[in-house]
Parts: C-alpha cells; structure tokens; sequence
C-alpha cells in the first residue's frame, strides 16, 4: 500500500495543473523561487557520488546516499554514510525524501534521471573520472553547485600534495597483475592504472599475454600480484583458483591487497590508495 501511495504521488506530480489545483512540489516558478540560494537537502543516488557528497558536504546538508556507501568494502566513506539517511536510488526514494538538488552518475539509468527531470527537481549529473585531472575537474564542478568552494579546493590540494611526494620517490619499475578467484584480470580500468602508476608501477596484465588461467599467469610472470582485500578462506571453485599451489609457491611473499574501493570511484582519496599501495610494493619487492 505504501508503495501504491508513492507511485500515485509521481503519477500526479507528472499531471498538468489546472485552475484552482494544488502545485506539484518542486514544479511551479514559485516553488523554485522559494529554494534557498544553496541546496540544503542533498541527495545522491549513486555509490560514487554519494562518496563526494559526504566529502563536501556537512551531514545536516545531505538528505540521504545510497545504501551501497554505507558498505566499508565499497565506500571510502563507510563510517561517515552511516551518519545520514540511505536510499536506494529509485524515484520513490526521491519523492519521499523532496531534496532540493539531486547528485547523479551521468552513467547511471537514463531512465530514472530523465523521470526525475520531467517531474521538475533539481539535478546535477557529474561523469565518473578516469583520470586525476578528471577528478580535479569533477570536485570543482561539484563544489561550485554546493557552494563549498573552499572544501573543494582543500580536497584538490590533498590530493595534489600526496601525489607530488609520490611522485618525489624512485620509480619501482614492478610489472604487477591483478590474480582472484576470477583469474587473470586483464586490466581493471583506467582509475586502476592511474594508481599503479603514482605507486610507481605498472598493469603487465596489459602486455598481450592470451588467457586469464593459471597457464597465462605464468607466461605473464610479474614481479608481485594484486589481489583483493580479506584474501580467500573457503573452498570453492573460485578460492581453489586463488590460491594454486603453483601460484602460491612461485608468488610467495610476493602478494600485496588492494580494495577495489580505492579505485572504484574517482575520488581524492584515490591518492591515499596510491600510497598505500606503494608502501606494500616497497615491502613485498
């Protein structure tokens, strides 16, 4: 019922008004003139935006982010996610919780945004980066429309100042490759390569070695592998593959772990994974 009561609620907000009608919230000239200056009910409803939101944003400005940020295996900002409410990123979400400027993945459904559009509330759609001058980009765009300028900006030289001190230390010339219960990643994207690169090391899963099985492993032959934070502990199909004998013994104390969270998401936090990457590199080498 609860639900029958949402969908009518969007059915009626998509209605022309007439004479004499009540106006749909957030559709009328006036409703818009009567937004403050900046939006102070935010909400994000993707995984990688809401990690921006809750960078930029105090909590009593952030109406809510999606459920997946408040995972520490995903989100980079798991404990500060569990501070604001969560959403799951659908149009009843939205009408419940009337943000007045919605943060959305210009990779995210089409759909849904075009839906959200049409029944009048605010939006921003900020493209994931792939890159760090991206990032530097994305935040700007973003912290203008939060009008948090400054915070943007400290974020950006955060970022900056790890990067450079990486950038100081000698290159470490490893070939890594990422091994799992998947087998041999053949690259994990360009966020991915971004950070091998500021650790000082490079994809060798790149080179053309044909395959992803233990076989390819070997012909490839990098200097460390990668593999996922919390490792492997049961028997399945998938954690025979990760921990081959043969792997194993030849890779010895040459494994280092690395949270696909530190590069999911474009963010300026990713150069604290490069850093942290480095230091296990250095160990491991």
């Amino acid at each position: 019922m609860r639900r029958a009561g949402i969908l009518l609620a969007i059915a009626a907000m998509a209605l022309p008004v007439s004479a004499g009608s009540a106006p749909p919230p957030v559709a009328t000239a006036q409703a818009a003139k009567a937004q403050p200056a900046l939006p102070m009910r935010v909400m994000s409803i993707n995984q990688c935006t809401d990690q921006l939101v809750l960078m930029l944003l105090p909590p009593e400005r952030i109406a809510s982010v999606t459920w997946l940020s408040r995972d520490p295996l995903l989100s980079l900002m798991a404990a500060r996610a569990r501070g604001v409410a969560a959403n799951r990123g659908e149009i009843e979400d939205v009408v419940r919780q009337q943000p007045d400027l919605i943060v959305a993945d210009s990779f995210g459904s089409a759909a849904t945004r075009a839906a959200l559009r049409r029944f009048g509330f605010p939006m921003i759609e900020v493209a994931q980066p792939q890159s760090f001058d991206e990032i530097r980009a994305t935040v700007r765009t973003l912290a203008v429309r939060l009008g948090t300028v400054a915070r943007g900006e400290a974020l950006i030289a955060g970022m900056d100042a790890r990067l450079a001190e990486l950038a100081r230390r000698p290159p470490l010339n490893l070939r890594v490759a990422s091994w799992s219960g998947d087998g041999l990643s053949r690259g994990e994207g360009a966020l991915y390569d971004a950070v091998l690169d500021a650790a000082g090391a490079r994809n060798a899963a790149k080179e053309g070695v044909a395959g992803t099985d233990v076989e390819a492993l070997l012909a490839l032959n990098p200097d460390i592998l990668v593999a996922p934070v919390g490792g492997v502990v049961g028997q399945s199909l998938r954690d025979r593959v990760a921990r081959h004998p043969l792997v194993r013994r030849r890779w010895a104390g040459r494994q280092v772990a690395v949270s696909p969270r530190a590069y999911i998401c474009g963010t300026p936090l990713i150069a604290n994974a490069a850093a942290a990457l480095r230091d296990q590199l250095e160990a491991a080498r």
